[in-house]
Order: C-alpha cells, then structure tokens, then sequence
C-alpha cells in the first residue's frame, strides 16, 4: 500500500534538512511576496540602456551609485519619450517601478511606470546636504588634517587612463624634483564605475608603506562629470585613509567635496605637484645663500675676534710679559709685610695682656696676702677658721704665715 508524501511546510521556518523546500515553492513563494510590494519611486544612475527599434518595451540597467549594484528595468518607449530630453547613460534619474520577480529565471527586475532626470538643481542641494552633514561629523576640521612630506619617498596618483591631469601632475613635479618616484593607478573617473574604481585605487595605494602621499588629480569637466568626488563612499575612504590625501579636481572653481576631506587641496593637477615636492633649483639656491651668510659671518666673526686679540696684545700687560708677574709679585710683598707687621702687633698685644694678668693675678693671691702679715689659721681637719665660735681653750690650731707655719693653743681672751 503506497503512503502520500509528508506535506510541505508552510513557512520558511519550518523548513529542514529533512523538510526542505523545493526550488519551485521557493521561487513561487518568493514570487508572490514580491508581488505584494507596491509600487515604489527609486533613484540610481543608468549604466546600459538598450531600445530596439519599433520595440514598445526598452530596457536599462539602474546601477546605485554608492556601491556597485544594480537592477534591471524594463520601461515602455512611450515612458521615455515622455522624459524632457533624451536619456543618456551614465545619467542619474529618479523613477517609479514595481518590483517583479520571475520564477522561471529566478531573476528579479523593476517594470517602470515613469522616470524623471535629477537636475543639477537637485544634485547641487544633496551635495550641500552631504557636506553640511560630513561638517558636522568633523570630517573637515582643520585639526585633523595632516602635514604632507616634505620629500615623500614614493607619491600615489589616482587619475584617469592617460589622461593630461596624470601627465601634468608627473611631468611638473619631475620637473621640480628630477627623482620623484610615483606609483600609478589609473581608473575611471568618469561614469558609473568611477566611485569603485578610486576607492579600490586608494585603498591599494593606502596600503603600500613606501607611498607616503596620495594625489587624486582629474581635469576639470561639468558638475555631473566631478560627482563621484562628491560621493560619500568615496569621501569617507579618503577620511579613514592613513596616508596624506592631495585632492587635486578640476579647476581652481571646481569644488568637490574631496576638497574638503581631503589633507590639502590645489587648484589644479599642476598645482599638486608644486604642493607635494620641493623645487629642486629653489631648495639648491637656499643652500647656496644659506652657505654664503654663513661664510660672511664666520669671516666677520673671525676678523672681529682678531681685532680683540690685536687690541689685548697691545695692552702693557701683555707687550711686557714680566710686568703683570712684577705687578703681582709686589702685591704678594705687601701683603706679606702687612701680615707680618699684623702678627707681630698681634704678638706683643698678647704679651702685654699676659704681664698684665700674672700681675694682678700674683696681687690677687693668698701669698701676697700672707707677704704682708696676714696668716691663716686651720683646725686640726684642715678647715679655716673664720670665728671665735667653735673654739674651745686648748684647741690645738695650726697657724699659716708667708713663710712657713706652726702650731699654737687656743687660750682663753
């Protein structure tokens, strides 16, 4: 007995390894989601537009111009006939589609109702838009611009293929400095791909350690022409690069917004090479002046450190070369003399001093006094006797004259 299948689930969570979905479901699921997007207003930039003659359907590819992806679109003649002026590719146009998906090729398109040029109007509003917004992130402050090499190693060059903006910037900055070396990219531009194709250039520059600046140099061209200098892809890649940026667009009234981001701006591609390598004839005639002032110098230095010592040689100090010792020597004499003559005062001051003191000292002495009559008399214990009291009759006392001594009795007075 044969058993039906399991049922398929219905939603895309329930699905398995067990329980896959097949292709058709998938695509047919896919299909209907879609179909319930309503209809939608869409801008991009058109990078291939095809129109057969007699056809009533033409058919563009609308690519974003920020990043490198696009939808096709399928749009009736009549739609573009409408349009004010002819499409052109590369333009950018704003239109009004419905999204369609088609299960058999698995492909995913937008059928146009009405399309719309951008003007330059509008474009020019988006890019004030942007820059008031990158102004405010601090992507031009001054303070976080850096100081380019005063004679980089290597210089980057971000330019069109063969193009006069490249052979302007090589030509004048050899001709500034025979030995600049450079690293080349050239890419697009111009178009559609001009946005990725810089940025993968930058990036590719941005990661060589020799190259120690980027130039990115264009001719001048009309405002559509410079909007990939304007992209905010672009100009965020520049802000995050590592290395010191040369935004060299246009001509001196061109004004991308890379001016703004960039490290330091010229005004034109000529222009950057005189910013990114000395003049090789101007920094040698430097030297040169540099070496002659301090030539002159020295020789003034030199001739006027030879006057002094001419002047100091014709001193009587230094044309007698005795004098200064004989000056000296009768220096040192006196000041012998008078420490001498200090000495000696001192010497007999001393002496004075001293007679004078043994006198008074030989005056002042118990034996001057016992010299004239005094005598002094002592208890037995060797005590002086200064009072009657204490003094008992028979008391044996010893009495001191100035010449000698003896013993006596205390008697009754």
């Amino acid at each position: 007995m044969s058993t039906s299948p399991p049922p398929l689930p219905e939603r895309a969570v329930d699905t398995s390894a067990e329980s896959p979905w097949p292709v058709r479901l998938l695509s047919m699921k896919m299909a209907d989601y879609i179909d319930k997007m309503s209809v939608l207003w869409v801008e991009g930039q058109v990078v291939q537009l095809t129109q057969r003659p007699g056809a009533k359907t033409a058919y563009l590819t609308l690519r974003d111009p920020d990043i490198d992806m696009s939808l096709s679109v399928a749009i009736s003649v009549n739609a573009l006939s409408a349009m004010p002026r002819p499409l052109t590719q590369g333009e950018r146009v704003v239109l009004q589609a419905k999204p369609q998906f088609w299960p058999q090729r698995g492909s995913l398109m937008l059928d146009a109702r009405q399309i719309r040029p951008v003007g330059v109007g509008e474009l020019l509003a988006r890019i004030e838009y942007l820059k008031a917004t990158l102004r405010s992130e601090g992507l031009f402050d001054a303070d976080r611009k850096r100081a380019l090499p005063f004679l980089p190693h290597t210089i980057g060059l971000i330019s069109g293929r063969g193009s006069a903006a490249e052979k302007d910037v090589v030509e004048n900055a050899r001709r500034r400095w025979p030995g600049a070396r450079f690293e080349i990219r050239a890419v697009a531009v111009q178009g559609t791909t001009a946005v990725a194709d810089v940025c993968r250039a930058l990036a590719d520059l941005d990661g060589l350690t020799h190259v120690e600046v980027i130039v990115i140099a264009r001719g001048g061209g009309s405002v559509e022409d410079l909007l990939p200098f304007s992209n905010e892809a672009l100009l965020r890649a520049v802000a995050a690069a590592r290395t010191p940026i040369v935004s060299a667009i246009g001509h001196d009234v061109d004004t991308p917004l890379l001016d703004h981001v960039a490290d330091r701006r010229a005004s034109t591609p000529t222009d950057a090479a005189a910013l990114i390598v000395p003049d090789a004839a101007l920094e040698r005639a430097g030297v040169t002046g540099s070496r002659q002032r301090l030539r002159r110098h020295l020789t003034t230095l030199v001739a006027t450190e030879r006057r002094r010592l001419d002047d100091l040689t014709r001193r009587p100090v230094l044309a007698d070369r005795t004098a200064y010792v004989r000056t000296q020597r009768d220096q040192l004499e006196s000041l012998r003399a008078r420490s001498r003559a200090g000495a000696t005062r001192t010497i007999e001051r001393g002496r004075e001093n001293t007679e004078r003191l043994r006198t008074t000292a030989r005056l002042l002495s118990p034996q001057a006094t016992l010299n004239r009559g005094y005598a002094i008399v002592t208890k037995p214990d060797g005590s002086a006797v200064t009072t009657r009291k204490g003094i008992a009759v028979g008391d044996l006392l010893r009495v001191r004259v100035a010449q000698g001594d003896f013993a006596v009795r205390a008697a009754d007075s």
